[in-house]
């Protein structure tokens, strides 16, 4: 959601510096707003920031997969090339970069959490009733959690919305310690 903001935020600076000097506007880099050379074939990068930029809404299939337009495809050229864009495109190629950032607040890391002393010691208190629980006591134990959840949703949503980033950085750290109770409530609740 937020690549797609910053998509259309600098689709609107390139339209407006354009309108301003009398020229419509071209692509531009969903990332970082650069000017894209125009091109409806093969997957392409930013020459600036060097990030995938989508496909055309109704791209040249042929042209994609770099095959004469003809009912009859080389299979062999055809799974060549797929395996081609298939590594130029790879989830793992992009796992080392940055994360993205929302008004210079980073997303929360898992070890991001300011929580205070009495959050974790709620935390460690349902951790420790799950762990000494039997499967017909859990009921307890996953209302709390579920209880915490949903204040903490309100809570973050609260934060969004008053555009507190910081807060909801915080919030959403201490989210990350009810999930994973919840991950360990379902595991426990699973027959061995």
């Amino acid at each position: 959601m937020l690549a797609a903001l910053q998509a259309r935020l600098g689709w609107a600076r390139l339209a407006l510096r354009g309108a301003a000097l009398g020229r419509a506007p071209g692509p531009s880099c969903w990332s970082c707003g650069a000017p894209l050379p125009s091109s409806d074939g093969p997957p392409h990068f930013c020459p600036g920031c060097q990030a995938l930029q989508p496909p055309a809404p109704r791209p040249d299939l042929f042209r994609l997969m770099d095959c004469d337009r003809s009912f009859r495809v080389d299979p062999g050229q055809l799974q060549r090339r797929f395996r081609s864009l298939q590594r130029a495109v790879h989830p793992d190629r992009f796992g080392k970069r940055p994360p993205l950032e929302l008004n210079g607040v980073e997303p929360a890391k898992e070890t991001d959490c300011d929580a205070d002393s009495a959050f974790l010691m709620e935390v460690m208190e349902i951790n420790e009733k799950l762990a000494e629980s039997k499967n017909k006591d859990l009921e307890e134990v996953e209302t709390s959690i579920k209880v915490k959840q949903e204040e903490l949703t309100r809570e973050v949503t609260a934060a969004f919305e008053r555009d507190d980033l910081q807060e909801a950085k915080k919030l959403l750290g201490k989210m990350k310690y009810f999930a994973n109770l919840e991950d360990k409530l379902k595991a426990k609740k699973i027959p061995s």
